[in-house]
Order: C-alpha cells, then structure tokens, then sequence
C-alpha cells in the first residue's frame, strides 16, 4: 500500500430522486480497519458505498479520502464491488479479469493467474464465462480486487450468491487486505468474516 490513508466523513449527507437518504452521518477510517454498514432495506447502506467511490454526489457535509497515492484520483484508489457482477459471458473467465486488469490500470496480465487462484477459478481460466454459477461469477468479481491493489474496498454484500467455502476464501483476502494497511467499508445484513470491524448502523430511510 502506497502512503498512510484515511478515510471521514462529518454531517454527510445524501440524496437520490429528490429525497434524503441519511444525513449528519459521521465516521472516519484508517489504514488497516474495516466497518461494517448495518441497516435495514432503504436505510442507505447501497447509496453510502456509491457516495465514497464518487458515483453520487455528496449533498451536504464533507466527504474526505487523506493520504494514499498522492498522483492518484479518488476513483483510481477505490475497488466498488455492486450487486453486478460485470461478467462478460462470451469471454472467457481468464479473457475477463484481463479485461478489468487493464481497464483498471494493471501493467501487463502478470496478476491475473495469480488472481484467480486467490478466488479458486484458477483452473477455470480458459471456461467461457457463460458457463460459471452465480457464485462463480462472483468470485471473478472479487479477483478484481486482488488483481489490481487499491487501498479502499467498498463491497456491498461481498458474500451474496457465496458457498461457505468462498465465503471463508473471501474473509482471508479481506483480513489479508488490511494486514497490508488497506480499508473496507462493507455493507451487509450479516456478518462477513471480520470480527474486528467496526459498525455503523443506519437508520430508517426518512
């Protein structure tokens, strides 16, 4: 990880088709911690994810990521991991993460066996991607993560669609992640495998 990075937010707030999502929400976040977004359906745990990787706007208070990559932007030190998978299923799975490799900044495709070996497809590189499950195709989202190093995660239910294998597979790169002085911001209805964190409860949608 490049540079001591961190994460706060203060009276943050959000709104989406006119109306407000949460408001006076304040945290913050350093290299090496996770926290984990609580809530129920509405509440914004999605729209809070969407708001730090910079794909909704910030409607009041501030919003600030200190430190990382000094030349990087916002976007080039963020992985965002939605509820789509973005598999191309006429590619194969290996022709996929090279894809996102290289979308994503990555010198050559030297992180993409590597990669998904991490997840457990490795053996499946050459598979057009048509044929994996939907556990499968989530994990070569989550390779992405691994083949391309950012210091911030924001995964939104990372263990949907998950056996409970991949799911102990996941917590591993996760804790792995933050050993190397990386943060997660997650949101889920369970856990996830990392008892540490921290979380952050949201309210009702207003």
């Amino acid at each position: 990880m490049s540079g001591v990075i961190r994460l706060a937010a203060e009276n943050l707030a959000c709104e989406r088709g006119g109306r407000i999502v949460f408001s006076g929400l304040n945290f913050s976040l350093s290299g090496g911690e996770a926290l984990v977004v609580t809530g129920r359906n509405g509440a914004g745990k999605s729209s809070l994810l969407r708001l730090i990787a910079g794909l909704l706007r910030v409607a009041g208070g501030r919003l600030e990521i200190e430190g990382g990559t000094d030349e990087a932007s916002l976007a080039e030190q963020v992985h965002y991991l939605g509820h789509l998978d973005a598999v191309k299923p006429s590619l194969s799975v290996g022709e996929n993460l090279k894809f996102w490799a290289a979308y994503l900044g990555a010198a050559g495709s030297a992180s993409v066996a590597p990669a998904l070996d991490a997840v457990g497809l490795g053996q499946l590189a050459g598979l057009p991607a048509a044929y994996l499950s939907a556990g499968q195709r989530r994990r070569l989202s989550i390779a992405r993560l691994v083949a391309v190093a950012r210091p911030l995660w924001l995964l939104d239910e990372p263990t949907s669609a998950l056996d409970a294998s991949s799911q102990i597979r996941l917590a591993e790169l996760m804790r792995g992640h933050l050993a190397g002085g990386g943060m997660i911001v997650a949101a889920a209805h369970g856990p996830i495998g990392l008892d540490d964190a921290r979380e952050l409860k949201l309210g009702s949608a207003g």
